[in-house]
């Protein structure tokens, strides 16, 4: 593949799922949520972190981090609760309304685009297959 097919195929793909299909705002609009504190509520539903860890998977700074964790704290969808092993931490995770709330944004972000939808069972198992390869092992899709 030349290196101006991969650029073209990689700006469509970002171009449906940002430009023409982005549902972060439709997603921040349901829960009264900026998309930051969106993404920190699904990461911490889906896996209790602490606030190291979680300023690392939102490529923010800790001060912001902990912006982010109380204010979903202050709506009763995280707990901090102590680390198992280090007392100097605390670990968030969601709380049962926490989790409802993840729930219903991964519903929105993960609805596919009618044209998604519309594509022949055949092209819709290649483009799966395709983007699966992607996702599971970057380097073996070359």
């Amino acid at each position: 593949m030349s290196e101006a097919a991969a650029v073209r195929a990689w700006l469509r793909m970002r171009s449906l799922v940002l430009d023409r299909h982005d549902r972060r705002r439709e997603a921040a609009d349901a829960l009264g949520l900026s998309f930051v504190r969106i993404k920190a509520l699904r990461r911490v539903a889906e896996t209790p972190s602490t606030l190291s860890d979680l300023a690392d998977a939102l490529a923010v700074d800790r001060p912001y981090a902990t912006v982010v964790v109380d204010e979903l704290q202050k709506r009763g969808l995280v707990r901090r609760d102590p680390h198992p092993g280090d007392r100097r931490c605390k670990v968030v995770s969601a709380t049962e309304a926490g989790q409802e709330a993840a729930a219903v944004a991964s519903a929105i972000l993960g609805e596919p685009p009618p044209g998604v939808r519309a594509l022949p069972e055949a092209d819709l198992a290649e483009l799966d297959r395709i983007l699966g390869v992607l996702v599971q092992d970057p380097e073996r899709a070359r």
